[in-house]
């Protein structure tokens, strides 16, 4: 019924994943999916250019009321449609997050490796970096992330403000299970700080295990916690620019909002339809979507298994991302370039994923199997040679 296996050609597109590079590399690394958005969607998109006034856009009461039946039918989280503050986008959420909550100069805990803005958006807000790196647990070939409770409790100081979590995680494909989830509140509630909890993968579960949104596991942890999601990776709609945040309680919502006013714009005026056509009648896709992740990522991890065992990677509970470890593959010099220059295929740089992101690469394996096995191949070429 979906055809995930169809090349498109993405180059004259104003492709930033495709463009970025040479026509000879092969991109598989920023997390935008090379397949079709749903038709639903398409739908929707070409119904609201039909209009063809395209002026500036004011938040949509039909996508809210779907968000909320979405929250309450996934996961039991009932929260009413003034909880839901949209912005165009979690990169920017994180900075409107970091710069709402305390003052420049308070720490801001993040577990490393983790998607870059994460970093950035603390370096920009003037606020402390304070890293509790996750462990990497090895089990043979695959790498599985747990986090370090000990010192997730000890890098706290009387300045720390706010804890930025990342669940699922990127890049390690963890999805934090309720009692882990339960544990981090508690040691953020009895210091007094505020968790900010991006959720923007949860959706793209590549197993049975279940997603619980932080802020639904008590009322006490939701009135200290700012969550984050959208549609754009689990739809591949990022180029529309829309994302929301859930905060319930009404102190930290208007703060987030102080904090945005001025600086971040409202989400594009087509990413409402798009939304609306993706929560409304999107389903019978993710679900197909969602077995043909399953499958890529099970070739990726079968395939680094048995052709090149040199290379450790996670096997990814949810997102299309997989990462991997290149330190005991002899690779001379920064393994991101190698691929690059040798391999002629685009990954993540590890070390953008902070401490203990040194000689790792992220993986998008969210595009045909044709292309995945193309990069596969010339990854494998590359390190035989």
């Amino acid at each position: 019924m979906f055809d995930f296996d169809q090349i498109h050609d993405r180059r004259a597109s104003d492709c930033y994943k495709w463009n970025r590079y040479p026509d000879d590399v092969l991109p598989l690394w920023v997390a935008d999916m090379d397949f079709m958005s749903p038709p639903e969607v398409l739908k929707a998109l070409e119904s609201r250019v039909e209009h063809g006034i395209f002026g500036y856009g004011d938040p949509d009461p039909e996508l809210t009321e779907l968000i909320v039946q979405r929250l309450d039918q996934r996961y039991g989280w009932r929260v009413k449609p003034e909880h839901i503050v949209y912005q165009p986008g979690v990169g920017s959420a994180l900075n409107t997050a970091c710069k709402a909550i305390g003052e420049p100069g308070d720490g801001v805990v993040v577990q490393t490796p983790v998607y870059p803005p994460f970093l950035s958006a603390v370096a920009y807000q003037n606020r402390r970096l304070m890293v509790n790196p996750l462990k990497a647990v090895v089990n043979e070939r695959e790498l599985r992330y747990e986090i370090d409770f000990d010192h997730f409790t000890q890098v706290m100081d009387d300045r720390t403000r706010l804890f930025m979590l990342c669940n699922p995680q990127n890049p390690t494909g963890r999805v934090f299970n309720e009692d882990e989830l339960i544990r981090m509140a508690d040691v953020c509630m009895a210091k007094g700080v505020v968790m900010c909890s991006d959720e923007i993968h949860c959706e793209l579960l590549l197993e049975q295990r279940p997603h619980r949104p932080l802020a639904a596991l008590s009322p006490e942890i939701a009135d200290r916690t700012i969550t984050f999601m959208a549609p754009s990776k689990t739809f591949n709609l990022a180029g529309l620019r829309l994302s929301f945040a859930v905060v319930q309680n009404a102190d930290l919502r208007k703060r987030l909002v102080q904090a945005a006013r001025g600086l971040v714009a409202s989400p594009d005026i087509l990413a409402y339809p798009a939304a609306r056509a993706a929560y409304g009648s999107g389903e019978p896709w993710l679900k197909a979507l969602l077995e043909y992740l399953r499958a890529n990522r099970n070739h990726v991890t079968e395939f680094l298994r048995t052709a090149l065992p040199q290379l450790r990677s996670t096997v990814p509970e949810a997102t299309f991302l997989t990462w991997i470890d290149c330190r005991e593959a002899d690779i001379p010099g920064d393994p991101y370039r190698f691929f690059v220059d040798q391999a002629r295929l685009a990954l993540n740089d590890g070390q953008t994923f902070g401490p203990g992101g040194e000689g790792f690469v992220r993986l998008n394996f969210g595009c045909p199997r044709q292309t995945l096995d193309q990069a596969l191949t010339r990854m494998y070429s590359a390190l035989r040679r």
